[in-house]
């Protein structure tokens, strides 16, 4: 890497707001927030909206729709036409 032009890649809380969860990873993102680390180092703090902690797609928490109910209200809708009808 070319020296001077590239941020400092270093330790970053990232946590989600809706879910409560937190995790640290190594980022070269900033953030004028800090939080104290579990071993006494100071982090940047970043606040993101969701994250796999409350995402439903990763947390099971999905929507299942009932597709009989869809297709049967679709046939009550739109009825075959009869046979022998242009």
């Amino acid at each position: 890497m070319t020296p001077g032009i590239h941020r400092d890649y270093q330790h970053i809380f990232y946590r989600d707001k809706a879910a409560g969860f937190a995790f640290l990873t190594g980022s070269m993102s900033t953030s004028h927030v800090t939080a104290i680390w579990s071993r006494g180092q100071e982090c940047p703090d970043f606040h993101v909206d969701i994250s796999s902690a409350s995402h439903p797609f990763y947390s099971g928490a999905q929507r299942v729709s009932d597709t009989a109910g869809h297709v049967g209200r679709f046939n009550r809708k739109h009825p075959k036409p009869a046979s022998g009808a242009p």
